[in-house]
Protein backbone atom coordinates (compact mmCIF):
# COMPACT_ATOMS: atom_id res chain seq x y z
CA UNK A 1 0.00 0.00 0.00
CA UNK A 2 1.11 3.54 -0.64
CA UNK A 3 0.97 6.39 1.81
CA UNK A 4 -1.85 8.52 0.45
CA UNK A 5 -1.79 12.26 0.94
CA UNK A 6 -4.81 13.48 2.87
CA UNK A 7 -5.97 10.19 4.36
CA UNK A 8 -6.31 9.87 8.09
CA UNK A 9 -3.84 7.03 8.17
CA UNK A 10 -1.41 8.92 6.00
CA UNK A 11 -1.56 12.01 8.16
CA UNK A 12 -0.84 10.01 11.30
CA UNK A 13 2.18 8.44 9.66
CA UNK A 14 3.24 11.76 8.19
CA UNK A 15 3.19 13.49 11.56
CA UNK A 16 5.15 10.65 13.05
CA UNK A 17 7.80 11.32 10.44
CA UNK A 18 8.08 15.06 10.79
CA UNK A 19 11.28 14.95 12.79
CA UNK A 20 13.15 11.67 13.08
CA UNK A 21 12.59 10.68 9.53
CA UNK A 22 12.97 13.95 7.83
CA UNK A 23 14.06 16.16 10.63
CA UNK A 24 16.83 18.65 10.58
CA UNK A 25 16.43 19.46 14.23
CA UNK A 26 15.57 16.11 15.53
CA UNK A 27 16.52 14.25 18.21
CA UNK A 28 23.53 14.33 22.77
CA UNK A 29 24.06 16.12 25.74
CA UNK A 30 22.07 17.64 28.49
CA UNK A 31 21.95 21.25 29.44
CA UNK A 32 18.90 21.43 31.65
CA UNK A 33 19.18 19.01 34.50
CA UNK A 34 18.80 15.58 32.90
CA UNK A 35 21.50 13.02 32.26
CA UNK A 36 23.91 13.65 29.40
CA UNK A 37 23.54 11.26 26.48
CA UNK A 38 26.27 8.58 26.71
CA UNK A 39 29.12 9.63 24.44
CA UNK A 40 27.50 12.98 23.77
CA UNK A 41 28.76 16.44 24.69
CA UNK A 42 28.70 17.54 28.29
CA UNK A 43 26.05 20.08 29.33
CA UNK A 44 26.93 23.65 28.46
CA UNK A 45 27.22 25.66 31.69
CA UNK A 46 24.70 28.47 31.83
CA UNK A 47 27.41 30.79 33.13
CA UNK A 48 29.32 30.45 29.85
CA UNK A 49 26.44 31.56 27.63
CA UNK A 50 26.77 35.13 26.40
CA UNK A 51 24.75 35.19 23.17
CA UNK A 52 21.41 34.02 21.83
CA UNK A 53 23.19 31.59 19.48
CA UNK A 54 25.01 30.02 22.43
CA UNK A 55 21.68 29.61 24.21
CA UNK A 56 20.30 27.93 21.10
CA UNK A 57 23.26 25.56 21.06
CA UNK A 58 22.57 24.71 24.70
CA UNK A 59 18.95 23.88 23.86
CA UNK A 60 20.09 21.89 20.82
CA UNK A 61 22.17 19.60 23.04
CA UNK A 62 19.77 19.59 26.00
CA UNK A 63 18.62 16.02 26.60
CA UNK A 64 16.21 17.07 29.34
CA UNK A 65 13.78 18.42 26.74
CA UNK A 66 12.37 15.03 25.73
CA UNK A 67 9.78 12.77 27.35
CA UNK A 68 11.28 10.78 28.99
CA UNK A 69 14.54 12.66 29.35
CA UNK A 70 17.49 11.41 27.35
CA UNK A 71 17.20 12.74 23.78
CA UNK A 72 18.24 16.07 22.33
CA UNK A 73 18.41 17.52 18.85
CA UNK A 74 22.06 16.53 18.96
CA UNK A 75 21.23 12.86 19.41
CA UNK A 76 20.24 12.54 15.75
CA UNK A 77 22.48 15.39 14.61
CA UNK A 78 25.93 14.76 16.05
CA UNK A 79 28.28 17.67 15.45
CA UNK A 80 31.35 15.53 14.78
CA UNK A 81 29.44 13.77 12.02
CA UNK A 82 28.38 16.97 10.28
CA UNK A 83 25.15 17.00 12.30
CA UNK A 84 23.92 13.58 11.15
CA UNK A 85 23.07 10.42 13.05
CA UNK A 86 26.01 7.99 13.44
CA UNK A 87 23.97 5.29 15.17
CA UNK A 88 23.79 1.97 13.31
CA UNK A 89 20.14 2.07 12.21
CA UNK A 90 19.46 3.45 8.69
CA UNK A 91 16.72 5.60 10.20
CA UNK A 92 16.87 7.35 13.56
CA UNK A 93 15.62 5.87 16.80
CA UNK A 94 13.27 7.85 19.02
CA UNK A 95 13.44 8.41 22.76
CA UNK A 96 10.83 5.68 23.33
CA UNK A 97 12.54 2.26 23.12
CA UNK A 98 11.84 0.43 19.88
CA UNK A 99 10.59 3.44 17.90
CA UNK A 100 12.09 4.62 14.62
CA UNK A 101 11.24 7.06 11.89
CA UNK A 102 10.93 5.99 8.28
CA UNK A 103 13.62 8.36 6.98
CA UNK A 104 17.29 8.93 7.60
CA UNK A 105 18.13 12.09 9.53
CA UNK A 106 19.84 14.45 7.07
CA UNK A 107 22.52 16.93 8.00
CA UNK A 108 21.32 20.27 9.29
CA UNK A 109 24.47 21.91 7.97
CA UNK A 110 23.91 24.46 5.19
CA UNK A 111 20.13 24.19 5.49
CA UNK A 112 20.10 27.79 6.69
CA UNK A 113 20.80 28.63 3.04
CA UNK A 114 17.74 26.80 1.72
CA UNK A 115 15.16 29.25 0.33
CA UNK A 116 11.64 29.16 1.71
CA UNK A 117 9.62 26.32 0.26
CA UNK A 118 7.73 27.20 -2.88
CA UNK A 119 6.21 25.51 -5.89
CA UNK A 120 6.94 27.00 -9.29
CA UNK A 121 10.40 28.38 -8.63
CA UNK A 122 12.45 25.23 -9.14
CA UNK A 123 13.68 23.80 -12.43
CA UNK A 124 10.78 23.57 -14.88
CA UNK A 125 8.41 25.15 -12.39
CA UNK A 126 8.94 22.45 -9.79
CA UNK A 127 9.24 22.74 -6.01
CA UNK A 128 12.22 24.44 -4.43
CA UNK A 129 13.66 24.82 -0.97
CA UNK A 130 12.09 24.40 2.41
CA UNK A 131 13.14 21.93 5.08
CA UNK A 132 12.91 18.16 5.63
CA UNK A 133 13.41 15.63 2.86
CA UNK A 134 9.95 16.50 1.53
CA UNK A 135 9.88 20.27 2.08
CA UNK A 136 6.94 20.18 4.45
CA UNK A 137 8.35 23.02 6.55
CA UNK A 138 8.64 26.34 4.75
CA UNK A 139 11.75 27.45 6.66
CA UNK A 140 14.00 26.62 9.61
CA UNK A 141 11.65 28.19 12.13
CA UNK A 142 8.70 26.14 10.95
CA UNK A 143 10.83 23.00 10.93
CA UNK A 144 12.26 23.42 14.40
CA UNK A 145 8.82 23.36 16.03
CA UNK A 146 8.08 19.75 15.20
CA UNK A 147 10.71 17.28 16.49
CA UNK A 148 10.15 18.16 20.14
CA UNK A 149 6.54 16.97 19.78
CA UNK A 150 7.08 14.05 17.42
CA UNK A 151 6.14 10.74 19.13
CA UNK A 152 8.91 8.99 17.19
CA UNK A 153 11.49 11.53 18.29
CA UNK A 154 11.47 13.58 21.50
CA UNK A 155 7.88 12.65 22.31
CA UNK A 156 6.78 15.67 24.34
CA UNK A 157 2.99 15.69 24.75
CA UNK A 158 2.57 19.46 24.37
CA UNK A 159 4.50 22.67 23.85
CA UNK A 160 3.63 23.52 27.45
CA UNK A 161 5.61 20.46 28.58
CA UNK A 162 8.66 21.71 26.70
CA UNK A 163 8.32 25.18 28.18
CA UNK A 164 7.96 23.73 31.68
CA UNK A 165 11.16 21.72 31.23
CA UNK A 166 13.02 24.81 30.04
CA UNK A 167 11.70 26.90 32.91
CA UNK A 168 12.78 24.27 35.44
CA UNK A 169 16.23 23.84 33.93
CA UNK A 170 19.39 25.88 34.22
CA UNK A 171 18.64 27.83 31.02
CA UNK A 172 15.29 29.22 32.15
CA UNK A 173 16.77 32.47 33.49
CA UNK A 174 18.65 32.91 30.20
CA UNK A 175 15.44 32.71 28.21
CA UNK A 176 14.24 35.63 30.32
CA UNK A 177 17.50 37.49 29.74
CA UNK A 178 17.31 37.26 25.95
CA UNK A 179 13.54 37.31 25.42
CA UNK A 180 12.18 39.37 28.30
CA UNK A 181 11.47 38.89 31.98
CA UNK A 182 7.82 37.99 31.32
CA UNK A 183 8.50 35.38 28.61
CA UNK A 184 7.16 32.47 30.68
CA UNK A 185 3.85 34.25 31.25
CA UNK A 186 2.90 33.29 27.70
CA UNK A 187 3.63 29.62 26.98
CA UNK A 188 3.31 30.04 23.21
CA UNK A 189 5.74 32.94 23.21
CA UNK A 190 8.14 30.96 25.36
CA UNK A 191 8.03 27.98 22.97
CA UNK A 192 8.60 30.34 20.05
CA UNK A 193 11.60 31.79 21.91
CA UNK A 194 13.15 28.34 22.43
CA UNK A 195 12.67 27.61 18.72
CA UNK A 196 14.12 31.00 17.77
CA UNK A 197 17.23 30.38 19.86
CA UNK A 198 17.78 26.98 18.24
CA UNK A 199 17.38 28.46 14.77
CA UNK A 200 19.80 31.26 15.65
CA UNK A 201 22.40 28.59 16.46
CA UNK A 202 21.62 26.71 13.24
CA UNK A 203 22.44 29.83 11.23
CA UNK A 204 25.97 30.14 12.62
CA UNK A 205 29.21 29.18 10.84
CA UNK A 206 29.68 26.53 13.52
CA UNK A 207 26.85 24.57 11.89
CA UNK A 208 27.73 25.47 8.30
CA UNK A 209 31.50 25.84 7.99
CA UNK A 210 33.36 26.39 4.73
CA UNK A 211 36.71 24.94 5.76
CA UNK A 212 37.15 21.88 3.53
CA UNK A 213 40.15 21.04 1.39
CA UNK A 214 38.05 22.01 -1.63
CA UNK A 215 37.42 25.45 -0.15
CA UNK A 216 41.16 25.84 0.33
CA UNK A 217 41.66 24.69 -3.26
CA UNK A 218 39.23 27.32 -4.55
CA UNK A 219 41.11 29.93 -2.54
CA UNK A 220 44.42 28.83 -4.08
CA UNK A 221 45.67 27.54 -0.74
CA UNK A 222 45.68 23.80 -1.47
CA UNK A 223 46.27 21.40 -4.34
CA UNK A 224 44.15 18.43 -5.32
CA UNK A 225 45.76 15.07 -5.94
CA UNK A 226 45.68 13.54 -9.41
CA UNK A 227 42.75 11.33 -8.43
CA UNK A 228 40.84 14.21 -6.83
CA UNK A 229 41.42 16.35 -9.91
CA UNK A 230 40.13 13.63 -12.22
CA UNK A 231 37.18 13.20 -9.88
CA UNK A 232 36.33 16.89 -10.08
CA UNK A 233 36.45 16.73 -13.88
CA UNK A 234 34.15 13.69 -13.92
CA UNK A 235 31.88 15.28 -11.29
CA UNK A 236 31.40 18.36 -13.46
CA UNK A 237 31.42 16.51 -16.78
CA UNK A 238 30.69 12.90 -17.61
CA UNK A 239 29.03 12.18 -14.26
CA UNK A 240 26.75 15.21 -14.50
CA UNK A 241 26.80 15.55 -10.71
CA UNK A 242 27.19 19.33 -10.70
CA UNK A 243 23.85 19.75 -12.44
CA UNK A 244 22.20 19.38 -9.02
CA UNK A 245 25.21 19.61 -6.69
CA UNK A 246 26.67 22.97 -7.69
CA UNK A 247 30.46 22.93 -7.40
CA UNK A 248 31.34 26.46 -8.57
CA UNK A 249 31.31 29.62 -6.42
CA UNK A 250 28.36 31.95 -6.80
CA UNK A 251 28.52 35.07 -8.96
CA UNK A 252 29.20 37.00 -5.77
CA UNK A 253 32.08 34.71 -4.88
CA UNK A 254 30.13 32.80 -2.23
CA UNK A 255 31.32 29.21 -1.71
CA UNK A 256 29.37 26.46 -3.48
CA UNK A 257 26.72 24.67 -1.42
CA UNK A 258 26.75 21.48 -3.52
CA UNK A 259 22.97 21.48 -3.75
CA UNK A 260 20.35 23.39 -5.73
CA UNK A 261 17.68 22.65 -3.07
CA UNK A 262 15.48 21.08 -5.73
CA UNK A 263 13.70 17.72 -5.64
CA UNK A 264 14.19 14.53 -7.66
CA UNK A 265 13.19 10.87 -7.80
CA UNK A 266 16.43 8.95 -8.28
CA UNK A 267 14.72 5.59 -8.57
CA UNK A 268 15.99 4.42 -5.20
CA UNK A 269 14.93 0.98 -4.01
CA UNK A 270 13.23 0.46 -0.68
CA UNK A 271 15.55 -0.23 2.21
CA UNK A 272 14.58 -3.69 3.40
CA UNK A 273 16.41 -3.04 6.67
CA UNK A 274 14.30 0.00 7.54
CA UNK A 275 13.12 -0.67 11.12
CA UNK A 276 10.03 1.48 10.59
CA UNK A 277 8.43 -1.37 8.65
CA UNK A 278 8.17 -3.46 11.82
CA UNK A 279 6.58 -0.81 14.05
CA UNK A 280 3.06 -1.45 15.38
CA UNK A 281 0.02 0.01 13.58
CA UNK A 282 -0.05 2.92 16.03
CA UNK A 283 2.96 4.29 14.16
CA UNK A 284 2.86 2.45 10.84
CA UNK A 285 -0.49 1.26 9.56
CA UNK A 286 1.02 -0.18 6.37
CA UNK A 287 3.70 -2.48 7.72
CA UNK A 288 6.30 -3.60 5.18
CA UNK A 289 3.94 -2.41 2.43
CA UNK A 290 4.59 1.23 3.32
CA UNK A 291 5.66 3.33 0.33
CA UNK A 292 7.35 6.68 0.90
CA UNK A 293 5.85 9.16 -1.57
CA UNK A 294 8.21 11.99 -0.59
CA UNK A 295 7.31 15.45 -1.86
CA UNK A 296 3.78 14.35 -2.75
CA UNK A 297 3.11 14.21 0.98
CA UNK A 298 3.59 18.00 0.96
CA UNK A 299 2.08 19.07 -2.36
CA UNK A 300 -0.46 16.32 -3.07
CA UNK A 301 0.68 16.27 -6.70
CA UNK A 302 1.12 12.87 -8.37
CA UNK A 303 4.10 14.22 -10.31
CA UNK A 304 5.91 14.78 -7.00
CA UNK A 305 5.62 11.19 -5.77
CA UNK A 306 9.02 9.77 -4.87
CA UNK A 307 10.77 13.13 -5.11
CA UNK A 308 13.13 14.13 -2.31
CA UNK A 309 15.26 17.19 -1.69
CA UNK A 310 18.76 17.18 -3.14
CA UNK A 311 21.07 17.31 -0.11
CA UNK A 312 24.33 19.18 0.10
CA UNK A 313 27.37 17.00 -0.57
CA UNK A 314 29.49 18.97 1.85
CA UNK A 315 30.86 16.57 4.48
CA UNK A 316 29.25 13.69 2.58
CA UNK A 317 32.18 11.38 3.35
CA UNK A 318 31.21 11.35 7.06
CA UNK A 319 27.41 11.34 6.79
CA UNK A 320 26.57 7.73 5.94
CA UNK A 321 24.10 6.11 5.49
CA UNK A 322 22.92 7.82 2.33
CA UNK A 323 19.62 9.00 0.85
CA UNK A 324 16.29 9.49 2.58
CA UNK A 325 15.97 5.83 3.61
CA UNK A 326 19.63 5.12 4.35
CA UNK A 327 19.68 2.41 1.67
CA UNK A 328 23.40 2.71 0.86
CA UNK A 329 26.20 2.56 3.40
CA UNK A 330 29.15 3.88 1.38
CA UNK A 331 29.96 6.54 -1.19
CA UNK A 332 31.28 3.83 -3.51
CA UNK A 333 27.81 2.26 -3.54
CA UNK A 334 26.16 5.63 -4.14
CA UNK A 335 28.34 6.55 -7.11
CA UNK A 336 28.01 3.05 -8.59
CA UNK A 337 24.22 3.31 -8.29
CA UNK A 338 24.17 6.65 -10.10
CA UNK A 339 26.37 5.19 -12.80
CA UNK A 340 24.72 1.79 -13.35
CA UNK A 341 21.17 1.91 -11.93
CA UNK A 342 19.60 0.92 -15.26
CA UNK A 343 22.02 -1.93 -15.98
CA UNK A 344 20.65 -4.29 -13.33
CA UNK A 345 21.99 -5.39 -9.99
CA UNK A 346 19.67 -3.26 -7.87
CA UNK A 347 16.21 -3.83 -6.47
CA UNK A 348 13.38 -2.07 -8.35
CA UNK A 349 12.63 1.58 -7.56
CA UNK A 350 10.19 2.26 -4.77
CA UNK A 351 8.29 4.81 -6.87
CA UNK A 352 8.98 4.02 -10.55
CA UNK A 353 6.33 6.28 -12.09
CA UNK A 354 8.24 9.54 -11.68
CA UNK A 355 11.81 8.25 -11.74
CA UNK A 356 14.46 10.44 -13.38
CA UNK A 357 15.50 8.60 -16.53
CA UNK A 358 17.67 11.31 -18.09
CA UNK A 359 20.35 12.36 -15.60
CA UNK A 360 21.52 9.08 -14.13
CA UNK A 361 21.28 5.33 -14.52
CA UNK A 362 23.73 4.58 -17.33
CA UNK A 363 26.48 7.18 -17.25
CA UNK A 364 29.24 5.03 -18.70
CA UNK A 365 31.74 5.86 -15.99
CA UNK A 366 34.67 3.48 -15.65
CA UNK A 367 35.59 1.93 -12.31
CA UNK A 368 38.50 4.37 -12.13
CA UNK A 369 36.20 7.32 -12.74
CA UNK A 370 33.85 6.14 -10.01
CA UNK A 371 36.79 5.87 -7.63
CA UNK A 372 38.05 9.32 -8.62
CA UNK A 373 34.65 10.91 -7.96
CA UNK A 374 34.67 9.38 -4.47
CA UNK A 375 38.17 10.78 -3.96
CA UNK A 376 36.91 14.23 -4.91
CA UNK A 377 33.91 13.93 -2.59
CA UNK A 378 36.32 13.31 0.27
CA UNK A 379 37.76 16.81 -0.27
CA UNK A 380 34.42 18.29 0.80
CA UNK A 381 34.86 17.35 4.47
Amino acid sequence: MKLRFGTTQGLVVAFAGVGVLVGLVSCGGDGGGGEATPGGPKPIPASSIKTKAQLGKAFFFDASLSTPKGMSCGTCHVQSRAFTDPRPSPTSAGVLPGTFGFRNSPSISYMAFSPDFSVGHGEGGAALGGQFWDGRAVDLTAQARFPLLNPLEMNNPTTDAVVAAVQAGQYGPLLKKFYGASIFSDSKAAYDAVVDAIVTFEKTPEVSPFTSKYDAFLAGEAHLTASETRGLVAFNGKGGCSGCHTSSPGVDGSPPLFTNFCYANLGLPKNKNNPYYTLPPKYNGFGSGFTDIGLKLTTGADADAGNFMTPSLRNVAITAPYFHNGVFASLNQVVHFYNTRDLGGFDPPEVPETMDTTELGNLGLSAQEESDIVAFLNTLT
